[in-house]
C-alpha cells in the first residue's frame, strides 16, 4: 500500500525527533518541510525544506496531512498559531505514536499529537490536540491532558492528574496523585507537583513553589 504523504512545519531540533518517530512508525512519507524562507532547498536529515508558512496555502492542492514539528518550552503561542493556519486550510493533522511507546487501547488522543519513544500511558486517559509527549514520558490511569502542551522528556503524571493548556513539563518532573495545574504553567526540571496550581507561572523545585 502506498504510504500517504505528510510535509512537517518547522524545521529545527525537535523536528528531528519527530522525524526519526515518523520514520520509525512508517505509516507517513515525509514530502518534506515548512520553515522560514531561506531554508528552501536545503535539507534536514534527508528532507528538503520546500518551503515557508506564506505556500502552506498552495502545498495543500497537492498534501492533505501536516504535523507541527516545531518545539515548544517557553509558551506554545507558535505552535497554536500554526495549528490554527494549517486546519483553516483544510490539512488533517494525524496523531503519530512511535513503535517503542506503549498506549492504552483505552485511551482518547487529539489530532496533532505525537507520542514519542518509549512513552508509557495506561488506561482511561485523555489527551488533548497539538501536545508533545516527550522521550519515556510516564502517564499513569484516568489522566486528562489539555491541548498546546509539552510534557518533557522523563516526566512522570501519576492518577488522576489534570494539566490545562498550553502547559511546559519540565524534564523529569513527577506529579503526585489526584493534582490539577491550570493552563499556561511552566514547570521546571525535575520538580515534584504536590499540590494543585490554579495561577500561571513559572513553578519549580521540591515541593513546588512558585517563582514568577
Amino acid at each position: 500500500m502506498k504510504k500517504k504523504e505528510i510535509i512537517l512545519i518547522g524545521g529545527g531540533g525537535h523536528c528531528k525527533s519527530c522525524i526519526e518517530v515518523i520514520e520509525a512508525e512508517n505509516k507517513y512519507k515525509i514530502a518534506g518541510i515548512i520553515d522560514v524562507k531561506e531554508k528552501i532547498g536545503q535539507e534536514l536529515l534527508g528532507y528538503k525544506y520546500i518551503g515557508c508558512d506564506n505556500d502552506l496555502k498552495n502545498l495543500r492542492k497537492k498534501y492533505d496531512a501536516a504535523l507541527i514539528t516545531i518545539g515548544q518550552i517557553k509558551t506554545a503561542k507558535v505552535r497554536k498559531k500554526l495549528y490554527n493556519l494549517v486546519k483553516s486550510l483544510g490539512y488533517k493533522l494525524p496523531v503519530i505514536e512511535a513503535p517503542s511507546a506503549y498506549v492504552s487501547k483505552h485511551t482518547k488522543i487529539g489530532e496533532g499529537t505525537i507520542i514519542m519513544n518509549q512513552v508509557m500511558v495506561n488506561a482511561d486517559v485523555t489527551i488533548g490536540t497539538n501536545n508533545i509527549i516527550n522521550s519515556k514520558v510516564l502517564i499513569e490511569h484516568d489522566v486528562f491532558i489539555g491541548d498546546y502542551n509539552h510534557i518533557s522528556t522523563g516526566a512522570k503524571l501519576n492518577g488522576n492528574v489534570s494539566v490545562g493548556n498550553e502547559c511546559f513539563i519540565g524534564s523529569n518532573t513527577t506529579f503526585v496523585n489526584d493534582i490539577k495545574i491550570g493552563d499556561n504553567t511552566f514547570i521546571g526540571v525535575s520538580s515534584v507537583v504536590n499540590k494543585n496550581i490554579d495561577k500561571k507561572g513559572i513553578y519549580v523545585g521540591n515541593p513546588i513553589r512558585k517563582i514568577r
